[in-house]
């Protein structure tokens, strides 16, 4: 999200991560095209009055590059002739200040409607897949309980996988005010709850030391790592496993059908 307002991007960015979401909030265009170039987005919302590169140029440097993510304009400029600019920039949608929260959700969700082949990939390490635009995860045929939080930090880590994402990376992507987080045990914590989660799965948190934290894929005799990340989408899924796999998936959650919900437990 690209918005220069400061106290409305923290509201809007507060909400989308309280819905769910893994947001990255930046206050210029330059920044937001930095941003796109390192990380691939469900979907961008800029606002057409940001400094530096205005979001109407952002739009139309995306589209010159190729970049095929969905982008909802937000602007005070709301008459039809902005509209019909936003729009023949690139944009997919365009919403006009002032605007409500569940309408931004709502066209969010339609934006992430859009043909497959449009969207992003599902994220797979292993048997462990997530779907981002759905907000679910999948350990073969079943799937985990996991709070917004649990959720944000396994996408941001599936998203780097096979590499290392460090505390201030997961910090950034997950809560709005990173600084608290990234001084406290309030990542560990978090972390900790996700592993026993995902205890049944082919799928294998490390802490690196002194780094971060990485997602691997473990072979299942336990020794060596698959291929893992956004590219291994197609490999074969694991939906097999003994006895003690199937009760380790029972007591992390698997055995219900629960979406992602709300973390009360650290704020």
């Amino acid at each position: 999200m690209a918005e220069d307002d400061d106290a409305l991007g923290e509201v809007l960015a507060r909400g989308l991560r309280n819905s769910g979401y893994v947001v990255d909030l930046v206050g210029d265009g330059e920044m937001a095209l930095s941003y796109t170039r390192c990380y691939d987005y469900a979907v961008a919302v800029l606002d057409w009055l940001i400094p530096r590169v205005s979001g109407i140029d952002v739009v139309r440097q995306l589209r010159r590059r190729g970049a095929r993510m969905p982008v909802l304009m937000i602007s005070g400029k709301d008459t039809p002739a902005d509209r019909v600019a936003g729009l023949d920039a690139g944009a997919d949608d365009y919403l006009g200040k002032p605007f409500d929260l569940a309408e931004l959700l709502a066209r969010l969700r339609a934006l992430q409607r859009r043909p497959p082949d449009l969207l992003p990939a599902r994220l797979t390490v292993g048997d462990l897949e997530c779907d981002p635009a759905a907000r679910e995860v999948r350990i073969g045929d079943c799937r985990p309980a996991l709070t917004v939080i649990e959720l944000g930090i396994l996408e941001t880590l599936m998203r780097f996988s096979p590499a290392v994402a460090d505390r201030r990376q997961i910090a950034q992507h997950v809560w709005s005010n990173e600084a608290d987080t990234f001084s406290s045990n309030t990542i560990d914590v978090h972390l900790a709850r996700l592993r026993a989660k995902l205890s049944g799965s082919h799928a294998r948190i490390e802490t690196v030391r002194g780094v971060g934290y990485r997602i691997i894929a473990a072979l299942r005799g336990g020794a060596g790592v698959e291929p893992a990340g956004p590219e291994a989408a197609g490999a074969e899924r694991h939906r097999g496993g003994d006895a003690g796999q199937r009760q380790q998936r029972d007591e992390s959650g698997c055995g219900g059908v629960e979406h992602a919900r709300e973390d009360r437990a650290s704020h």
